[in-house]
């Protein structure tokens, strides 16, 4: 990931439309590459091979070399355009742009250098050679052979002209074109041709008709093309001489044509006289070759200054497209190089990033190719890996689901066992703790998880713990049941621990579960129905006698009362009467007690019930005060309305009691409130009596218990009885500052 410390420019992608403008401008240099040496090639064959069109030859040069130097200001131009475009990228710090800075500054320092000096070296070739070309001697030499070939065609004509004349003059003087000398003007003809060497002597009339002609052998042989009428009388008019040349199979052929006077006068002309010499071919050749090589070096020598700046213009067009070429070829060699590590260094970012997607196409198959395929390779494997990873860490998410379910799944089962569990570990750390025991001990987890048994138990019960823990740990049977008595918040709890050690398959200690059943409503229930018996036995035997007993003593003192007289004979049977009567009443106790119905809930309100059962105490108790506090909003219960009311009665009768037996005074509060968290009803009943002990706490609600004399101690049995019918709890605390406080709580 780039940071703020490099301070990278991430990596720009490249567009399909940069990828078509690099090609383009990599086709452009290239074809300007191969182009530019077939112009440079053609120019110096146009320098080398002027022929007769001069200016035609500068203008073609002039323009190719403007078309070199277009192609070059276009090189140029892309050059400096990527030179620009790098020190841009490098200003802002993009990745690649130092490295193709080094690249390029290496090629362009390797090839200014020996170009330079490769390039002053040619210019000082070059103007040695064209000084050279253009010396004196050779000048002279081409003018002297130039002259000696002129010479010889000038004799040529000389001596063509010498005879014309000659033999014009006797032709005129002797007047051999008259009809009657035609025999000795064919003779003269043929022995002017034959004395004078000639090649061939043609006579023409003056209308320039050929009238007899004489050739030599070569000629005969090989034919003498007529002049025309015409070019006789253009060339030769009005006694003028000149000489044609012409070509013909035996070499160059000059033919000198003259008139012939008549009389004295030469613009007279009676006839015309052909006289012509044949120079052989190859030498004709020769001299046309030194003509022409002697004005192609005049032409040159006239574009000394010229071809000399023409040659240093192109010395220095390919000296700048060497460089030019070296440093794009730097461009491209360094884009090579570069923009795969670009997008190494983007694959880098993106794979760091997370995106193992990213794939680099191969552009080579050199050392970055392989580096490119060994990225792409690992970005592969990776995401193979990911994939496998994401698999497993799936799987591993899946099972730690099913994990976490069965472990919510036991949490609500041991939130929701009526059980306690607690579990520790094989150092004695108390680790898990349920609400049931957290509600069966009065605790709370934050107190002792966590912590060693060892800190939260002292004394005997210390030490019973370490006894018990060894016992558990060495059993073979790895569970111990103990029953346990213990006094929580000052009420008795009848506890039955369940330990079960805690071990792996090698038999290794890893902790103990004790799993806690409170057997103290069980036992009660036990014990309550144990004496529900007892007294249902006790009715059933005791009533049965108690009729005959009272009937025998009334009937005792009305028989006898009379006749005996005695005053304790009256007192006795009185006693066994009201004895009896006493007896009766106990025994209707019990009876009421054994078959004490069970609850049936309607939907009621509470409060009315309150108020009913105080108003049967108001008139009666004005020495006590009676306070009522009722919350808004008291839900409606499922209440047995007449069990309700009796209990009601028992907890104000017995507050009234405890009240009286210290003084004539007092309070009874009683308050009603919902708690909607917990979704009950809370009643709690009050007074400013004498209270109950902590010892009296524990056996309060059991029958047969009271702690008043007169009292049969089962008007709170009958209360806890009504309570747990309904579902609901009952507990005893004591009022602040004095006196007991009763607390039902009620679901709603």
């Amino acid at each position: 990931m780039l940071t703020r410390k490099n301070r990278r420019k991430s990596i720009p992608s490249i567009s399909e439309d940069e990828i078509k403008r690099r090609k383009r401008e990599y086709l452009i240099i290239i074809g300007i590459i191969i182009f530019f040496p077939i112009l440079t090639f053609f120019e110096t064959r146009i320098i080398h091979f002027g022929g007769d069109f001069p200016i035609s030859n500068t203008v073609l040069m002039f323009s190719l070399i403007n078309i070199n130097l277009l192609l070059l200001i276009l090189l140029i131009f892309l050059v400096f355009r990527n030179l620009v475009k790098l020190l841009y990228d490098r200003r802002r710090r993009i990745t690649g742009a130092k490295l193709r800075t080094r690249l390029v500054v290496a090629f362009i320092s390797l090839s200014l250098l020996p170009t330079t000096v490769l390039f002053f070296f040619a210019i000082n070739f070059i103007t040695t050679s064209i000084e050279f070309w253009f010396n004196v001697p050779v000048e002279q030499a081409l003018e002297n052979s130039l002259a000696v070939g002129r010479h010889l065609y000038d004799h040529v004509e000389d001596n063509n002209l010498f005879f014309l004349e000659r033999a014009a003059y006797q032709i005129s003087t002797k007047k051999y074109l008259s009809p009657d000398k035609q025999k000795a003007f064919t003779r003269y003809i043929q022995v002017v041709q034959r004395e004078f060497n000639h090649h061939a002597v043609e006579v023409y009339d003056a209308n320039a008709k050929r009238l007899t002609y004489s050739l030599s052998p070569l000629l005969e042989k090989k034919g003498l093309p007529v002049l025309t009428p015409e070019k006789i009388l253009k060339e030769a008019p009005n006694g003028n001489i000149k000489s044609i040349s012409e070509e013909i199979p035996l070499g160059e052929l000059i033919r000198t044509v003259g008139s012939v006077p008549y009389g004295a006068s030469r613009l007279d002309t009676v006839g015309y006289v052909v006289i012509s010499k044949v120079i052989s071919g190859d030498l004709s050749r020769n001299m046309e070759s030194i003509s022409r090589g002697f004005e192609e070096y005049q032409q040159i020598k006239m574009l000394k200054r010229p071809i000399q700046t023409t040659y240093y213009i192109s010395l220095s067009i390919v000296a700048l497209l060497v460089l030019f070429c070296a440093i794009w070829f730097g461009f491209y060699l360094a884009k090579s190089i570069t923009i795969p590590i670009m997008r190494l260094a983007e694959g880098t970012r993106r794979v760091a990033e997370g995106d193992l997607s990213f794939n680099i196409e191969q552009i080579a198959d050199d050392e970055i190719g392989s580096l490119v395929n060994s990225f792409n390779k690992m970005t592969r494997d990776l995401r193979v890996g990911r994939e496998q990873l994401e698999l497993s860490a799936r799987m591993l998410h899946e099972q730690n689901d099913e994990i976490e379910e069965q472990r919510q799944y036991m949490e609500i089962v041991l939130k929701n066992v009526s059980a306690g569990v607690i579990s520790l570990n094989k150092g004695g750390f108390i680790t898990t703790i349920n609400k049931s025991a957290e509600k069966m001990l009065s605790i709370r987890p934050d107190e002792i998880v966590g912590k060693s048994y060892k800190t939260l138990l002292k004394g005997e019960l210390l030490e019973l713990a370490n006894d018990t823990m060894e016992k558990i740990t060495n059993s073979r049977d790895n569970s111990i049941v103990l029953p346990y008595k213990l006094a929580i918040d000052g009420r008795p709890r009848s506890l039955l621990v369940h330990l079960n050690a805690l071990k792996d398959d090698l038999d290794r200690h890893l902790g103990i579960v004790l799993v806690i059943d409170d057997l103290t409503e069980l036992e009660k229930a036990q014990r309550m129905a144990a004496w529900r018996e007892v007294a249902r036995r006790i009715a059933h035997e005791v009533k049965n006698p108690l009729t005959p007993i009272s009937l025998s003593a009334q009937r005792l003192k009305r028989k006898y009362s009379e006749r005996v007289g005695d005053p304790i004979f009256d007192e006795c049977t009185r006693t066994i009467i009201d004895h009896v009567d006493l007896i009766r009443n106990l025994v209707n106790e019990f009876s009421t007690f054994a078959r004490f119905p069970g609850a049936n809930p309607k939907p009621c309100e509470l409060p009315p019930i309150i108020e009913e059962t105080v108003a049967l105490y108001r008139e009666g108790h004005t020495n006590i005060h009676f306070d009522i506090h009722i919350s808004d909003n008291i839900p409606k219960l499922k209440l047995d309305r007449q069990q309700i009311k009796q209990a009601m009665i028992n907890l104000v009768d017995n507050a009234i009691a405890s009240i009286t037996h210290i003084e004539s005074e007092g309070d009874i509060n009683i308050s009603v409130m919902h708690d909607p968290i917990l979704n009950l009803v809370r009643l709690e009943v009050s007074d400013t009596g004498a209270g109950i002990s902590d010892q009296e706490k524990t056996r309060l609600f059991e029958p047969y218990f009271s702690t008043k004399k007169s009292g049969m101690g089962l008007g709170l049995t009958i209360v806890s009885t009504i309570i747990t019918d309904h579902n609901g709890l009952i507990s005893v605390q004591d009022n602040h500052p004095r006196g007991a406080k009763f607390v039902i709580e009620i679901p709603v």
